[in-house]
């Protein structure tokens, strides 16, 4: 699966366990790092954890698998490892201190419509 077909696909089922206020953002010749972040928050450490093990159980339906999770135990901010594309869970509190989309503003926004999510 392409990068940006990836990141709806991920855009998805973080929707669909509640994420909120998920961006996606497209990295391409600003970040050495991946292609896309995607990044969303939940209200809970345990709504943070089921994103994250959603998001790693499909990516690993489309044979891709996690590289590296970090922050899953804590679940204030989980970061999973995809390749083309790097998943920023945040815990509501601390979204907004870390303000990733304000870091990467350059970063262009890919749009989410009713048929993405």
């Amino acid at each position: 699966m392409e990068g940006k077909a990836l990141a709806y696909r991920i855009a998805n089922v973080a929707d669909d366990k509640r994420a909120e206020d998920i961006v996606i953002l497209e990295m391409k010749g600003i970040s050495l790092i991946a292609d896309y972040f995607l990044i969303c928050h939940g209200n809970s450490e345990k709504q943070v954890q089921a994103i994250a093990d959603e998001v790693k159980e499909a990516a690993a339906e489309q044979n891709i698998f996690v590289k590296r999770i970090e922050g899953y135990a804590e679940a204030r901010w989980v970061l999973l490892d995809l390749g083309e594309i790097v998943v920023h869970i945040f815990h509501k509190d601390e979204r907004s201190y870390y303000n990733l989309e304000k870091l990467w503003g350059d970063a262009p926004r890919l749009k989410l419509e009713e048929n993405h999510l």
